[in-house]
C-alpha cells in the first residue's frame, strides 16, 4: 500500500520549540484563603483535558472529574460516535479532533492531560503535553515501543510534572500487602513467578484483511492511523481489535501485564531484565502448513524474561497468554481456584509461596489457610478508597506540585510505570523476534529461517539494545509518520 504522509502546519512543528507556552504555568489560590478547610474554590480545581475519550476514555474522563477536584476544560478523539458519551457530560469543554491543534489551542486553559488512545499514540502525546509543563495520566501501557518508555520517564523528570499510569490495581490494598508480607519473609527468598492471562479475546495470529472499505464518516481515520504507517481501513479494526496488530497494539501483554506483573515487580523492586526468551501459539492456514502473519500478534505466548539481582540469584519470570497457565501449585486444594481463574500470579520463595488475582486482588499465601493467621503491621502509605482512588491519587499530586507529599504518594508515576512496561514490552521484543524469518540461502522463495525461534535474547537495559540478535533492535523504537515526534 502506498504510504500517506500527514499534513501538518508549520504552526504544529514550530509549537514545540516555543518557550512561551512551556513556561506557562497555573496559579492556585490556597483554599483556607477563599473558603475554610475542605473548601474547594475555583481556582483550587485541576484543569484537565482528555485525549481519547470514547471507550477507556470515558472511564480516565469520568474518573477524574468524580474526583471532586478537577474540571474537564478540553476534550479530543477522533472518532465522534465513540466520544460522544463524554463530550454530552461535558457539553461546556471545546471539543477537538487533532490533540495538537487542540494543546495548541487550548494551552493556557489546561494543567494536565489524560491520555486514553489506542497504545501507537500514547508518547507522542503525552510528550507534547509535558513539554507543555502540563501533568499527564496515561493509559497502560505506558508506550507502544521501549524507547518511548524511556522518554517519557525521563521526560516526567525533566519538566518536573506529576504523572501517572492507568493501571488501577496498583492504588489496591493487595498490592501493598503482598510486599508487607514479603519484607517480613513470609515466603523467604523469590526464586519464581508466574503470571497468566485468558487475553487476548480479541482476533490474533490473522492476515491483514485484503478487503478495504470506506472508514465511517465519523471517523477521521487519518488522524486515528496517527504514527502509524498509512494504510486504506478495514472492518473489525476500530474500536477494539486493534489490539491484535503491532503497528497500533501491543497485544495480551500490552493490554495486562501492567495490571498483572505489576505486584510481583514491585514487591520485588525488579528493574531491567537480563534476558527473554518466549514460544508462541501457532495459527493453521489449511490442514498443515501455519500462516505467517507478521503484522499480527500470536494467539497465544509464553514468555520467561530474566532478572539480575546483586547478590541473590536471578529471578525466573514467566508470562503467559491466550489460555495457557502453570500447574497449579500443590498447596492449593483441587476445587480451590488459581489466581482468579482466567488471570493471576504466583511468586514461589524458599520457604512459601503466594498468589494474588488480577490487579493485585485476594492476595493469598499457600496453602490458602495460612492467609488468615498473618499478623504484619502496615507500613505503606494507603490510597483512600483504593484502586477506586487512583485518579484523585493523580489530581490531588497535580494540585500539590511535583515534590509534594501528595507526590510522593503516587501509585504508579512514570518513574515505576516506566521500568514496569519496559519489562513489559521486552516479551514483545523477544514474540517478534521469535517469528522473524529470513530467506533461506539456497534462494528458494518460498523457503524461510527462523533465525530467533529457540535463541535466549540478551538485553542491555541502560543502552536499550539486544547485544546477540540484531534484528530484534529494530522493534526497540519505531519510526513515525510525518507530523508526529517525541
Amino acid at each position: 500500500m502506498k504510504d500517506k504522509k500527514t499534513n501538518t502546519n508549520n504552526s504544529r512543528r514550530s509549537f514545540l520549540k516555543g518557550s512561551a507556552i512551556a513556561a506557562a504555568g497555573f496559579y492556585i489560590v490556597p483554599r483556607h484563603v477563599l473558603g475554610g478547610p475542605g473548601f474547594i474554590a475555583p481556582s483550587d480545581k485541576l484543569r484537565v483535558a482528555g485525549i481519547g475519550i470514547g471507550g477507556m476514555g470515558f472511564s480516565d474522563v469520568s474518573g477524574v472529574f468524580n474526583s471532586g477536584k478537577a474540571d474537564i476544560v478540553a476534550l479530543c478523539d477522533v472518532d465522534d460516535t465513540r466520544a460522544k458519551r463524554t463530550v454530552d457530560a461535558h457539553p461546556k469543554a471545546p471539543y477537538y479532533k487533532d490533540f495538537r491543534v487542540m494543546l495548541e489551542k487550548e494551552a493556557n486553559n489546561i494543567d494536565a492531560v489524560t491520555v486514553s488512545t489506542p497504545d501507537h499514540q500514547h508518547a507522542v502525546a503525552a510528550m507534547m503535553a509535558m513539554k507543555m509543563g502540563k501533568h499527564v495520566y496515561v493509559q497502560k501501557p505506558l508506550s507502544h515501543d521501549i524507547y518511548e518508555a524511556r522518554m517519557l520517564t525521563e521526560a516526567a523528570e525533566k519538566y518536573k510534572v506529576v504523572t501517572q499510569m492507568g493501571n488501577q490495581g496498583s492504588s489496591g490494598e493487595g498490592v501493598r500487602k503482598m510486599v508487607e508480607w514479603y519484607k517480613a519473609g513470609l515466603i523467604g527468598e523469590a526464586t519464581k513467578v508466574y503470571s497468566w492471562t485468558n487475553r487476548p479475546v480479541w482476533p490474533q495470529g490473522i492476515e491483514w484483511s485484503k478487503n478495504p472499505i470506506a472508514p465511517p464518516a465519523d471517523l477521521d481515520w487519518d488522524l486515528w492511523l496517527g504514527t502509524a504507517p498509512y494504510k486504506d481501513y478495514v472492518g473489525n479494526l476500530v474500536p477494539f481489535n486493534w489490539r491484535g496488530w503491532w503497528d497500533y497494539g501491543t497485544g495480551a501483554l500490552g493490554d495486562m501485564a501492567c495490571h498483572i506483573m505489576e505486584p510481583p515487580f514491585r514487591v520485588l523492586e525488579l528493574g531491567y531484565p537480563k534476558s527473554a526468551e518466549c514460544s508462541v501459539g501457532s495459527v493453521y492456514v489449511g490442514e498443515f502448513n501455519r500462516g505467517y502473519f507478521p503484522e499480527s500478534c500470536p494467539p497465544s505466548s509464553h514468555i520467561t524474561l530474566r532478572f539480575d539481582r546483586p547478590g541473590k540469584e536471578d529471578l525466573e519470570f514467566h508470562w503467559m497468554d491466550g489460555g495457557i497457565q502453570p500447574t497449579r501449585p500443590e498447596e492449593l486444594e483441587p476445587n480451590e481456584q488459581m489466581g482468579d481463574g482466567g488471570n493471576g500470579v504466583i511468586i514461589e520463595g524458599t520457604k512459601g509461596k503466594m498468589m494474588c488475582s488480577t490487579y493485585g486482588i485476594n492476595p493469598q499465601l499457600l496453602p490458602t489457610s495460612k492467609t488468615k493467621d498473618i499478623n504484619v503491621p502496615e507500613t505503606l502509605y494507603r490510597v483512600p478508597d483504593g484502586d477506586r482512588g487512583h485518579y484523585k491519587n493523580w489530581v490531588e499530586a497535580c494540585i500539590a506540585g511535583h515534590g509534594s507529599q501528595e507526590f510522593k504518594n503516587l501509585s504508579s508515576p512514570f518513574s515505576v510505570a516506566g521500568p514496569l512496561t519496559e519489562s513489559v514490552l521486552m516479551g514483545n521484543l523477544a514474540i517478534r523476534s521469535y517469528d522473524y524469518r529470513t530467506p533461506r540461502v539456497d534462494g528458494n522463495a518460498n523457503q524461510f529461517d527462523y533465525p530467533g525461534r529457540g535463541i535466549k535474547l540478551l538485553w542491555d537495559g541502560p543502552n536499550m539494545k539486544i547485544t546477540n540478535f540484531d534484528p530484534a533492535n529494530q522493534f526497540v523504537k519505531r519510526e513515525y509518520r510525518e507530523g508526529f515526534s517525541l
